[in-house]
This record gives structure tokens, C-alpha cells and sequence, in this order.
């Protein structure tokens, strides 16, 4: 059984890796990890719509990934916590290494790796 702590933290796991599952999240996570960035850059960046962005930044913005900065009339985007830059860097290396493990079983005729 998962005491308090354990599923708090499972909840918040679960929370933040939800805003992850979207291709224009985590796309929008690695431009914000290369460098801060306005939502007109971002627009022309991933090729998408403000209302898109918008919405898929208040998700990030409301899980806490990112954060909003007012800059006069502007707003910037930025990753809420650097840890968070180094926490992506260690999500891609695991990813690309396990990409090139092929070694489940069921990879081949289930495609599920």
C-alpha cells in the first residue's frame, strides 16, 4: 500500500506527466529550455495558433512548468525552475538510450517500445 506521501507525490507525477503526454507541450518545453521566449516567437517556432499556444501554456503555466514574466506589455515564457532544464536534458538521454534498447520481447511484433 502507498502511504500519504508516496500517493501525494504519484498525484503530482501524475499531474505534470499528463502535461507531457502533448507533442506541442513538450515541444514548447524543449524551445523554453534552449532560451525564454514571447508567445509571438513560439507561434512562429512550432508553427501553431496563439489560441493553441495559449491554451497549451496555461496547462504547462497551471502545472507549474512554466512560468509567466511581464516584461512592460509583453509577457515571456520561461521553465518555472532551471531544475527543470536539467530534468528534460536527463528525460531526453533516457529516452534516445532506451530507443536504441530494443531488448523487450514484444518490441518487434507488438511495436509497444
Amino acid at each position: 500500500m502507498i502511504g500519504g506521501g508516496q500517493a501525494g507525490l504519484a498525484a503530482g507525477y501524475h499531474l505534470r506527466l499528463c502535461a507531457l503526454a502533448d507533442p506541442i507541450r513538450c515541444q514548447l518545453l524543449l524551445a523554453l529550455r534552449e532560451a525564454p521566449a514571447h508567445p509571438s516567437d513560439l507561434t512562429g517556432r512550432l508553427r501553431i495558433s496563439r489560441t493553441r499556444l495559449s491554451n497549451h501554456l496555461a496547462c504547462l503555466r497551471d502545472c507549474g512548468l512554466v512560468a509567466a514574466v511581464p516584461i512592460g506589455r509583453r509577457v515571456r515564457y520561461e521553465l518555472a525552475d532551471e531544475r527543470l532544464g536539467h530534468a528534460l536534458d536527463d528525460l531526453r538521454t533516457a529516452v534516445v538510450a532506451v530507443a536504441a534498447d530494443r531488448t523487450c520481447p514484444d518490441a518487434t511484433d507488438k511495436g509497444c517500445c
